[in-house]
This record gives C-alpha cells, sequence and structure tokens, in this order.
C-alpha cells in the first residue's frame, strides 16, 4: 500500500534527481523527465536529434546520478552482434587444458548507451531486442541475466541517411518513448558554451541508487488508475488504428498501422510515475495527453498521403487527440 510519506519522498527524490542532471545538461526539460520517467517505468528510450546537442552528455549524467555503471556502444556498419553482447573464448587453465569462458559484452551494464543504432546491420541491432525485453542475453544456448536496473537509450541522427539501416517496427516497439532532442535555444546556447569554457567535466552528484531505483519503480506500480482513465488511454492507443472501432478521421487518412498494444502498457506504466512526480496519488487524464507524444510517434506508420502532404507523426497524434476529446471527453 502506497502511503502519502511515500509519495513525498518519491517527489522528492525525483526533484533531486532533475536538479543534479541539470547541473549537467542545459535545458532540454521534456527530454531528461521523459527519459527519467523510462527509467523508473522500467522502459527504453530512443533519442532522435542532430549530433552536439548532448544525448551522450545525458547518458553519462545518469550514470552518475544513479551511480550505476555506464557503457557506450557506437554502432557502425561493421559491428557485429558477438560485440555488443560478448562471447565465448577459449583460455588455459592452472593445468594448461583449453576451455571457454564466456567474455561479457558491452551490453552488461546497467546504463546502455546504443550511439547511432541505425547505423548498424539488421542482425546486430536484433542483438538488443531480447536484452531489451526479456533482460537476458543467450550466446550459444547460454541464458544470462542482466543486472538490474537495465536501461538502453539508443540515439539516431534523423537528418543523414546514407549507410543506415532503418530500425524495424518489432524493435522500434520495445522502446517506451521515442523523444526529440530540439535544438538549444539563444539563451541555452550560451550558458552551454559559458560552461564548457570551463571544464568538459559532468559536475552531476549521485542522487539515487540502483535498488532506490527499482524501490521507487515498485510503489510506481502500485499507483491506482481509475477505470474511465484506463478505459480512455486504450481509446488512445485504439483509435490510432485506421479500421478499428474507435478509428478516428485523423488515423483513417493518414495512418497505415497503428499502435501495439505495448503503447496501452508503456503509457500507463509511465503516467503512474508522472503521477508520483507532481506528488498525486493517482494518474489523470491529462498525464495521458503529456504522454501520448513520446509513446505514439514511433508506433503509428504514417501512409503515403501523410507523407504527400508533409503531416508529421506528431501532427496525426494531435489530430486524433482532438478528436477522442470532443468524441469522448465532452460529448
Amino acid at each position: 500500500m502506497v502511503t502519502e510519506k511515500d509519495i513525498s519522498q518519491f517527489s522528492e527524490q525525483c526533484t533531486n534527481i532533475f536538479k543534479q542532471i541539470a547541473r549537467d545538461v542545459i535545458g532540454q526539460e521534456k527530454v531528461v523527465q521523459g527519459t527519467v520517467i523510462a527509467m523508473i517505468a522500467g522502459g527504453n528510450v530512443l533519442l532522435e536529434g542532430v549530433p552536439g546537442v548532448g544525448k551522450t552528455r545525458l547518458v553519462r549524467s545518469l550514470g552518475r546520478v544513479f551511480d550505476l555503471p555506464f557503457s557506450r556502444i557506437q554502432f557502425t556498419p561493421d559491428l557485429m552482434p558477438a560485440d555488443v553482447t560478448g562471447t565465448n573464448i577459449i583460455v588455459k587453465d592452472d593445468q594448461g587444458n583449453s576451455q571457454f569462458s564466456f567474455q561479457p559484452g558491452p551490453i552488461f551494464s546497467n546504463i546502455i548507451l546504443a550511439d547511432e543504432i541505425n547505423r548498424a546491420t539488421p542482425k546486430t541491432q536484433s542483438a538488443l531486442l531480447e536484452a531489451m525485453q526479456e533482460h537476458t542475453v543467450t550466446v550459444m544456448g547460454v541464458s544470462r541475466k542482466l543486472n538490474e536496473p537495465f536501461f538502453v537509450l539508443a540515439t539516431q541522427n534523423p537528418i543523414e541517411q546514407d549507410g543506415t539501416y532503418p530500425l524495424p517496427e518489432a524493435q522500434m516497439d520495445r522502446f517506451m518513448f521515442k523523444l526529440l532532442v530540439p535544438d538549444p535555444s539563444l539563451e541555452e546556447l550560451l550558458q552551454i558554451v559559458s560552461l564548457t569554457q570551463k571544464t568538459m567535466e559532468e559536475v552531476a552528484e549521485k542522487a539515487c541508487t540502483g535498488e532506490e531505483l527499482l524501490q521507487m519503480r515498485k510503489t510506481a506500480n502500485q499507483i491506482p488508475v481509475a477505470e474511465d482513465v484506463l478505459k480512455y488511454a486504450m481509446i488512445l492507443v485504439a483509435a490510432t488504428h485506421p479500421e478499428g472501432e474507435c478509428a478516428t478521421e485523423a488515423a483513417k487518412k493518414y495512418i497505415r498501422v497503428g499502435a501495439s498494444p505495448r503503447a496501452g502498457q508503456a503509457i500507463i506504466s509511465a503516467a503512474k510515475v508522472l503521477a508520483l512526480i507532481k506528488g498525486r496519488f493517482n494518474v489523470a487524464y491529462y498525464d495521458l495527453l503529456e504522454l501520448a507524444f513520446p509513446v505514439l510517434r514511433h508506433r503509428i506508420k504514417l501512409n503515403f498521403e501523410a507523407v504527400a502532404e508533409r503531416v508529421s507523426a506528431d501532427d496525426v497524434i494531435n489530430m486524433v487527440i482532438e478528436e477522442v476529446e470532443k468524441k469522448y471527453r465532452k460529448s
């Protein structure tokens, strides 16, 4: 049972986490909040942004703030699955006998930065699938559990498409959020340059341990969701299906494939964390609306008409939300 004291501690801890991250990362409040929500909820994040906007620095800061080991994997076309998961190597024991020994790859860490994930071949990308979903790695028939908490933050450049391999739908679906990293404003740019002229080192301090993070996740799971709110969340997801019973006109016009059931799981799990961050005991409608964009934007597939009219995924989600609001909340 979650008490008022638990909610107060949760909110205070999150405030401290955001405060420490802000010492290293200027601006990007929505990106930081989304990343922390996903970590607490047990999901993974796909960051999309041009180079130099602080994606790698954010992950390094997360490692410091949560006091967890951090691994960076630079994805390239020649990267092999064994370079990610690890492999068996032949070693000699004290008697000189040869035997296989497992050499863990960089995936065996708590926080993983999969940098430019769309530059790796599909075979190497698939090496992350099991790790992201089941938190295990199977090499030569032997499954090994990954350390908890386990969090993957993948990045991709939206501009340069030469030599890239688009992530398959099955892998995109395993990311709880897709967060868009905007360019900094003029004021933020001034602060960034002033900060980095003094030192390039991260200065954030530990604000939470891995054990405390897992306890926060356990607390969030116990937050109740009213039946009407839960139904509304599922309607939002179902409304993205152009041929479904809740299909909106925007979905029929612009969406080829709607969001999967994982979207429903993700939006509820994340909404529970967001409610606690704001010091509330229950999930509200506006929590769902705030989280709909990062949850849905990578799970819906737009059709040719949307591409031809230059309608983005966020534009379509906004249209879907407006229709759902009119039909189900203001009827």
